[in-house]
């Protein structure tokens, strides 16, 4: 009963004080699976792994034309994370021509697809969140524009192969919600990923 309480109230410090709906990759968010984002315009923040050297996540969701919308991904501040970077790939209707890398599937399962690569910039600056008490690197972080009504995908994957926790962020209207788990999923989120049993 007791720890029953504390987890509630845990919840109740943490996840209403965050910025973001926070949702973590409890299966795997591959081509076939990704993580649906239900509104993109609502600031929501998916805890991730690169667990493997050929990993890909990917991450669904529509969007209305010209609607903007902020992407974003940051780096938790955990041991051997200092230069893990990856690549983020926005692909969807009305985005410029041409052909993903190889590894990249789009959404029209074909080689051509329309997207845009945001990669990671050259400096990347620290902050703390102080109600989870933890601190991230900021990696991308930028407004697209949708220049059409649809479908989009955002696949994150490392060129060099590294494995490592992210967090995607998609959005930045604040609304109230996220997995209320939350602070007992972090406890194991902030861990390295273990390498040596790594999937590769």
């Amino acid at each position: 009963q007791f720890q029953h309480m504390l987890v509630i109230t845990l919840i109740a410090l943490i996840v209403p004080s965050a910025a973001h709906q926070p949702f973590f990759e409890d299966n795997e968010f591959d081509i076939d699976n990704p993580g649906r984002i239900r509104d993109p315009t609502i600031s929501t923040a998916m805890y991730s792994t690169l667990g493997k050297v050929d990993d890909v996540d990917y991450y669904a969701f529509n969007a209305s034309k010209n609607q903007s919308i902020l992407l974003s991904i940051t780096i938790p501040q955990i041991a051997g994370q200092d230069n893990f970077a990856p690549v983020m790939a926005l692909i969807g209707p009305g985005l410029p021509p041409g052909n993903l890398p190889e590894n990249i599937s789009s959404i029209s399962k074909t080689d051509n697809s329309s997207f845009i690569i945001l990669p990671p910039p050259l400096n990347a600056t620290a902050f703390f969140e102080p109600f989870s008490r933890t601190t991230y690197w900021t990696r991308q972080e930028q407004y697209v524009v949708a220049p059409e009504t649809g479908s989009y995908l955002v696949a994150v994957w490392d060129e060099k192969g590294q494995m490592g926790r992210y967090v995607f962020v998609v959005g930045d209207r604040e609304v109230p919600g996220g997995d209320l788990a939350f602070p007992l999923k972090m406890r194991d989120y902030w861990n390295s990923v273990d390498h040596s049993t790594a999937d590769n």
